[in-house]
């Protein structure tokens, strides 16, 4: 097989790192890719604003199969452009994608499906609305910019005035431009968030190990949103209960609702959960995998990805059977100082081979730079340094001796990925 992976960040490289395993695969490019993955793949410079130009780039290389890894693509229709084309790809059509790309849509489609989610408290296109509107709350509140806003356009508002400040800078200001067209504020979720992943070949569905991702910059889940920032996976993150539940209540409803509106979804599908006492409510969807969390899940894969995405595109899923390492996977992720803020690039990393090297580690590059044996840094989200291990603990301990091997200048990351999960099950309460 021939493999596009289109995208630039620490997602594609961890699905550049598991099909290189693959003995199906012969060759594999990345579109753009960056300096980590061209160990693994021949890089391409490439415009992802650019549809047509992408299939253009499938059709020249004569990629068998192209696998989507950002979420922009696939809201502007790249999967319809490659349908229209015969390609195979991996990704939702546009219609379906606007799961993701409106936050407002995906609100909707829940409520009319009567699937579990929080109560909407409102929709606004201007700020003096959505500030007269916060005025009547009781908070916590939660507040969406509808769009794509790289992860950062939701705030949970503890007060009145942090929510009036974001929603002037979300329809006032226009901070996050396509993204700020209008703000979604609902109500805020009580419980303990979980990423849970499905594949879809349009019939059938199975899903990946459930992770939990750390969105906020600093320890103690304080400072603004991120891309993330860590995450994990481990036996036991979720009772087979509360699986059930989630299997039940969320997502064969949810497969059953996108179907009745003329959706057959094909691709990877993101539940965004809040596991409530009352059951679980789907915070957000993603059209894509999540990142950091694909760092994680990749980790534990004990099967042939190529072989498994070859049977989503053939429409065959329901023949595939995944296997998962035990044990847990910990993604730590290393960035630019001041991120997701103003942060400088160009910095020289250091102790990358040093760290690659230690049993059980792979450092995922989501934002370098390649200038022979050198590596610099080129985004605010650097590294997804991630490790396998029996437990936890050890899994958590492996990963931030890796990050201990690495060093480049005014560095950030979070002490505590997964550091709270540990804590739980050591005392014996999970």
């Amino acid at each position: 097989m021939k493999i596009l992976v289109i995208g630039s960040g620490g997602r594609e490289h961890a699905l550049v790192w598991k099909l290189r395993h693959s003995r199906l695969i012969s060759d594999i490019w990345c579109a753009p890719g960056n300096g980590g993955i061209s160990q693994q793949a021949e890089c391409i410079p490439a415009n992802l604003a650019n549809i047509p130009a992408l299939g253009d780039l499938a059709e020249r290389l004569g990629a068998d199969l192209t696998v989507v890894g950002p979420e922009q693509p696939l809201v502007d229709g790249i999967a319809d452009e490659f349908d229209r084309r015969k390609l195979k790809i991996i990704g939702p059509s546009k219609k379906c994608a606007q799961l993701e790309g409106s936050k407002i849509f995906a609100k909707e489609f829940l409520s009319r499906h009567a699937i579990p989610t929080a109560s909407t408290y409102g929709v606004f296109a201007s700020a003096p609305d959505a500030i007269k509107r916060l005025q009547a709350l009781k908070y916590p509140v939660v507040l969406k910019a509808d769009g794509l806003c790289g992860g950062k356009g939701v705030l949970v508002a503890k007060s009145y005035g942090e929510a009036a400040d974001f929603a002037d800078r979300v329809l006032g200001k226009r901070e996050f431009g396509e993204g700020s067209g209008r703000l979604l504020i609902e109500e805020a979720l009580e419980g303990k968030e979980l990423s849970f992943i499905v594949l879809s070949d349009g019939r059938d569905f199975v899903p990946l190990v459930p992770t939990r991702d750390h969105k906020r910059a600093f320890d103690g889940d304080r400072g603004p949103n991120t891309g993330g920032m860590g995450a994990y996976s481990c036996d036991g993150i979720v009772s087979p209960a509360m699986e059930a539940d989630i299997r039940g209540q969320i997502v064969e409803p949810t497969f059953t609702a996108l179907e009745r509106d003329g959706c057959a979804y094909r691709g990877f599908l993101y539940f965004g959960l809040m596991l409530t006492s009352s059951g679980p409510k789907v915070l957000e969807f993603n059209c894509r995998l999540g990142d950091p969390e694909t760092q994680a899940i990749v980790a534990r894969m004990d099967f042939d990805l190529a072989e498994l995405l070859a049977a989503i595109a053939e429409g065959k899923l329901a023949k595939q059977a995944l296997n998962w390492r035990p044990g847990a996977s910990v993604c730590v992720v290393m960035a630019s100082g001041g991120y997701p803020g103003n942060y400088e690039t160009g910095k020289e990393i250091h102790g990358l081979e040093k760290a690659s090297a230690k049993p059980g580690v792979a450092v995922f590059h989501a934002g370098t730079k390649r200038d022979g044996d050198l590596y610099y840094t080129r985004s605010g989200r650097v590294l997804g340094v991630t490790a396998v291990d029996d437990t936890l603990d050890a899994a958590r301990r492996d990963a931030y001796d890796a990050v201990g091997s690495i060093q480049f200048a005014e560095c950030q990351y979070r002490l505590d990925i997964a550091l709270a999960a540990c804590l739980v099950a050591n005392a014996g309460e999970a």
